[in-house]
């Protein structure tokens, strides 16, 4: 009688101690748990020696990406419940140790072997990207990360981010809003922002499909510069500018930030960029930002920020993100940003928090991929449409649920008069 699905929830319960909360069916057809709850489908034994080898986030998602693990039911629920039985993100070896230390813990592991059955360990799923020792954040390194990301193809960008080709958090006017109606209006939040006027000259650093850089120039008559490292983005970009006939007004460029030459920029805007800067690198970051102003010009810094730590040097990366989305990412926290910023000799004039905007993003994102999962997977793979369905619906919990955070951050290079250029009640944006 198959009997895995019974034999692996009581060998996770004991190992966790306490009741499994999601129902699992296993790979002989058996079943077990909650009769109602979300289902973690165990397609093969190989899942278990995935979580077995490296038990936690790296392990989970590495079944996951391999199709040997998948949810039936809720994804959003089943994820929820499954944060509390994995190991905590950056903790895992000595949680793991300390762990077994307990002769039921360790009792748990032995029959958790036995069910696996040999070899052990499994090779990673491909998509996986080699991981340096260390964030170097040089211009090759950062350039292979880019391309990791962004080169997965703009057909498949299309069917993940809709026709507002725009991949950062929207601006909803209202939970029902659509996801095009939302986008437009974070494009001109940020061009408000900036007090974009015609004949300014505008850089757009990380420009992507060149939505920003389109949407400045066409509705602001701005004359704006949008750098990529993408190639594929840059293609697509520049077809779209050609489209709108404002080839005379927007200029893509695969181009380094670090790399711009042709100062003074009336203003920036980066949105969605700063995350690949590194936290080594962020105070060049943002230097360089600051020399290529104008006195009295403004930057627009929108960027995911996480929580503080108390002991920030053991701050960890999140080994999913690090190996399938973002290689070479990393986040640090809103008050980190505002220093390094303001050590570059910018005045910080705003912050504004849009926390619960990236939410609602995500989960149309994630509602747009499932739509049309089948070509998504055709023209990716499914091991790549699997990495963007759980790393964007696990996003939008860690926003839903105040882990990490977004802001966007006004910034002044202030003249030496001191006068800022602002208006004197904020968030008029005049």
């Amino acid at each position: 009688m198959p009997d895995a699905a019974p034999r692996l929830k009581g060998l996770v319960e004991q190992m966790v101690g306490a009741p499994l909360p999601l129902r699992i069916r296993a790979w002989d057809g058996s079943e077990a748990g909650p009769p109602t709850a979300p289902t973690l489908v165990v397609r093969n034994r190989r899942a278990l020696r995935r979580l077995l080898w490296k038990p936690g986030e790296l392990g989970l998602a590495r079944a996951w990406v391999a199709g040997d693990l998948d949810i039936d039911g809720d994804l959003y629920t089943a994820l929820d419940l499954l944060a509390g039985i994995v190991w905590e993100r950056g903790e895992d070896a000595r949680t793991l140790a300390q762990a077994l230390r307990d002769p039921e813990v360790r009792s748990a592991v032995r029959g958790l072997l036995r069910l696996a059955g040999p070899p052990l360990p499994p090779a990673p799923p491909r998509e996986e990207a080699r991981r340096p020792r260390r964030h170097l954040h040089t211009r090759s390194t950062d350039r292979r990360a880019i391309s990791h990301h962004y080169d997965v193809g703009n057909d498949f960008y299309e069917i993940v981010l809709g026709p507002s080709m725009v991949y950062s958090c929207a601006y909803w006017p209202a939970p029902d809003s659509t996801l095009e109606t939302a986008q437009r209006d974070k494009l001109e939040l940020v061009c408000r922002k900036l007090a974009l006027k015609p004949g300014q000259r505008l850089l757009d650093v990380g420009c992507g499909w060149g939505s920003l850089a389109i949407h400045a120039a066409r509705e602001h008559g701005a004359t704006v510069v949008g750098v990529t490292l993408s190639q594929e983005q840059a293609a697509y970009a520049r077809k779209r500018v050609a489209d709108e006939g404002l080839t005379d007004k927007a200029e893509i460029r695969v181009q380094d930030y670090r790399d711009v030459r042709d100062g003074p920029y009336d203003a920036i805007s980066s949105i969605g960029m700063a995350e690949h800067v590194g936290a080594e690198r962020y105070l060049e970051y943002a230097t360089d930002l600051h020399r290529l102003l104008r006195p009295g010009g403004r930057l627009l810094n929108h960027q995911i920020a996480r929580r503080p730590q108390r002991d920030e040097s053991r701050y960890e990366v999140d080994a999913f993100i690090d190996s399938y989305v973002f290689p070479d990412g990393e986040l640090q926290p809103i008050g980190m940003t505002v220093t390094q910023l303001e050590r570059a000799g910018f005045e910080v004039r705003d912050v504004e928090s849009i926390r619960e905007h990236y939410a609602l993003t995500l989960r149309r994102w994630v509602a747009n991929l499932e739509a049309d999962w089948g070509r998504a997977t055709q023209l990716t793979g499914p091991g790549r449409a699997r990495v963007w369905r759980l790393y964007m619906a696990a996003s939008a919990l860690a926003f839903e649920h105040n882990r990490i955070g977004v802001n966007q951050v006004l910034a002044v290079k202030t003249p030496e008069s001191g006068m800022s250029g602002m208006p004197l009640r904020a968030r008029t944006w005049n």
